[in-house]
């Protein structure tokens, strides 16, 4: 099939590109297409003058550059991106076709980069606390599998309502830490009676003047309420406790609330 005779072909010898819209320069009259539309990129040879024109009365007039366009006015009205002449109707970069107007970009790439922009930000802005808690849940979920094989509880509970914990031991006590599981629905209370006879410890949390055996948050260190439920525990929404992961046993006076320092029980992986 012949090829259409249709358009020009851009007048920069490198280029050649035959465009169906040919953008004409004002100065050279050469026709270019749109990547060589502006004098710098296709390395006009004729140096722009301002037209300006002498009316009869001594009235001085500006007539706009647009192609075509026989408008005048009294005073200059010049595109700052091109530096042309324009009349009123064509002072937009719009209106006349501005070779140095900058293509906006496409709606969809300007709004995934915005996207993107507030995701970086907000991944940026998220505080050490939760990537810590983050981490301890992805810990807790490898380490689950170990120790449902080797941990030590009632085997009558059914396997829905056990929560696996490795239990740290007192400092005193010559094992450091035990494998068990306890009903999800026992609370804090229950659970340390119950791990203090699977570890043998003693327990003297009946007796009032005595330390008291304390189930101990392992990150912050903050002493459990006897009272509460493991199922409250693990749905805590800023400071979980983590099926399959650590819990911390002590002795504490009446007037602790917790652990100084977690580190001296729990060894840092």
């Amino acid at each position: 099939m012949a090829e259409l005779d249709v358009g020009q072909h851009c007048q920069r010898a490198s280029c050649n590109q035959n465009d169906f819209l040919p953008f004409v320069c004002d100065f050279c009259s050469g026709a270019f297409c749109l990547e060589h539309r502006s004098r710098e990129s296709h390395a006009c040879p004729e140096v722009p003058v301002k037209r300006e024109f002498q009316t009869s009365g001594g009235t001085t007039s500006y007539p706009c550059s647009f192609q075509d366009c026989k408008g005048k006015e009294l005073l200059p009205v010049i595109c700052p991106q091109c530096e042309k002449h324009f009349c009123l109707a064509h002072r937009h970069q719009d209106d006349h076709k501005c070779e140095k107007l900058e293509l906006p970009k496409p709606r969809m790439a300007a709004t995934k980069e915005l996207v993107q922009k507030i995701v970086e930000s907000k991944a940026g802005s998220k505080s050490k606390g939760r990537r810590g808690a983050k981490n301890s849940a992805t810990a807790a979920k490898v380490a689950l599998m170990k120790l449902k094989l080797h941990a030590a509880g009632d085997k009558g509970l059914p396997q829905a309502e056990r929560t696996y914990f490795q239990v740290y031991l007192p400092k005193d006590v010559k094992d450091s830490s035990q494998p068990m599981f306890f009903c999800s629905k026992w609370s804090v209370g229950k659970v340390v009676d119950y791990a203090a006879s699977l570890a043998n410890l003693k327990n003297n949390n009946n007796v009032l003047a005595a330390k008291k055996l304390r189930l101990c948050h392992p990150q912050t260190g903050e002493a459990l309420q006897m009272d509460d439920t493991l199922l409250s525990l693990l749905a805590h929404p800023e400071t979980p406790l983590y099926n399959g992961g650590n819990v911390i046993l002590e002795y504490l006076d009446n007037d602790d609330r917790g652990l100084e320092d977690v580190l001296d029980y729990v060894p840092q992986t």
